[in-house]
């Protein structure tokens, strides 16, 4: 059976049309779980649960898009290039703990800032795909509190940051709910 052609635009415009809730849910769990860890638990704990906690959200995501009706790894679904790059910018997500762990060597409360901004960015072209805001906020608002709590709280970085983060999730899923489809 061959694959039936759709354009660009009609793929784009497929995408649009997603739920996009599994994602922040599961970004949403990892950072409650590293906040948590934060509050009872010593920092270099938590470090560890950061490190592990955010690193596990693509698969977290994955298995919640079962529940949310989106199904990441349904092979029924038609190929859909945007598909392919939302999660290129996973990988992209990924692959900014090349810069996070060397600061974290150095210095290790620096974790929940470099992991909390470098991760969030892949926000802005998620906002481009849908032709919706709600990933430039996601991503400023982020990086903007993630800043502003390192540096006004630097003995609760461990806490702050990622109930920060949480907040932005929340925010981030009432707008993506309440969002028009077209």
């Amino acid at each position: 059976m061959e694959p039936i052609k759709r354009t660009l635009e009609e793929q784009r415009l497929e995408f649009k049309n997603g739920k996009f809730l599994a994602t922040p849910l599961a970004g949403l769990i990892a950072w409650t779980i590293v906040g948590v860890s934060g509050l009872l638990f010593p920092d270099l704990t938590t470090v560890w649960v950061l490190f592990i906690a955010t690193g596990s959200i693509a698969y977290l995501g994955m298995f919640i898009s079962k529940y949310t009706g989106e199904d990441f790894l349904d092979k029924q679904k038609p190929k859909n290039e945007f598909d392919t790059l939302f999660f290129y910018t996973v990988g992209q997500a990924v692959l900014v703990y090349s810069i996070a762990i060397p600061f974290f060597l150095e210095d290790y409360t620096s974790l929940p800032l470099t992991v909390g901004i470098l991760s969030g960015l892949m926000w802005l072209p998620l906002s481009w795909i849908i032709s919706h805001w709600v990933g430039m906020f996601h991503a400023l608002a982020r990086t903007v509190l993630v800043l502003v709590l390192w540096y006004l709280f630097p003995e609760q970085r461990f806490i702050t940051i990622p109930f920060a983060i949480v907040l932005i999730y929340i925010l981030t899923l009432i707008i993506l709910k309440d969002r028009k489809r077209i």
